[in-house]
């Protein structure tokens, strides 16, 4: 998923890998009202609109039985993670960036990623070596949705105590690699779905396993930053 709650100038995110303009709103100082637009419509919230959009079309490709149902599927992540990268780009660069795209932008990431993942559990994958194997996807799945919920829940909190916890939290490289490797992934397993494109599967397994280790090492380097800034108190 995309790194959470971020309000930077950059847009980088469902994760580690993109810039993201105001995403972790918790994490680094408010832009001042000149780096904000006045809209609370613009380009860049269309689009993180049509993400959120295209959730519920997603869900309903996935279980289209034909080939073009996989197609659309793989093509409608991919149109996703796209844009989550373009909408921070235009943001950036056209100082288009709103107090509302910062809070949607990933809200949009975590919901088209957490639904992503829901979708391939309930499918199991079939292993070459094992067969059908339904712990497959669902235990780096629980991994990665797990830590998504705690690092929100924690960021949060330390929005509510002083600035140097939200610093703690701000994003970092580890986070953004995180991403790079779960968009990766799940576009490989959505595509693995067509038979066509089935010998995609190993990759996109390891990558999902390399993402939901990457997803609790980041989380630890988290709390280890939030164990040190408590203790100084």
């Amino acid at each position: 998923m995309g790194e959470e709650d971020t309000v930077t100038v950059d847009q980088n995110s469902f994760g580690g890998g993109k810039d993201s303009l105001l995403r972790n709103r918790h994490s680094s100082p408010l832009p001042s009202p000149t780096q904000l637009s006045s809209k609370v419509i613009t380009l860049p919230t269309v689009l993180t609109l049509g993400r959120v959009a295209a959730v519920p079309i997603l869900v309903a490709t996935f279980y289209v039985d034909c080939w073009w149902g996989k197609t659309a599927t793989t093509s409608i992540f991919i149109a996703a993670a796209i844009t989550d990268w373009l909408d921070g780009y235009i943001a950036r660069k056209m100082r288009l960036g709103s107090a509302f795209g910062a809070f949607l932008d990933p809200v949009a990431d975590k919901l088209m990623v957490a639904a992503t993942l829901i979708l391939l559990c309930t499918k199991p994958m079939v292993a070459v070596v094992l067969g059908p194997v339904p712990w497959l996807v669902t235990v780096p799945s629980i991994a990665i949705i797990g830590r998504e919920i705690t690092m929100s829940a924690v960021r949060e909190w330390a929005a509510s105590q002083n600035g140097k916890l939200s610093e703690a939290v701000a994003v970092n490289s580890l986070g953004k690699w995180k991403t790079a490797t779960q968009m990766i992934a799940l576009t490989l397993l959505l595509a693995s779905r067509d038979s066509s494109f089935e010998r995609l599967l190993p990759s996109g397994i390891g990558l999902l396993y390399v993402s939901a280790g990457l997803s609790i090492w980041s989380l630890v380097v988290y709390m280890r930053k939030i164990w040190r800034v408590l203790l100084k108190k």
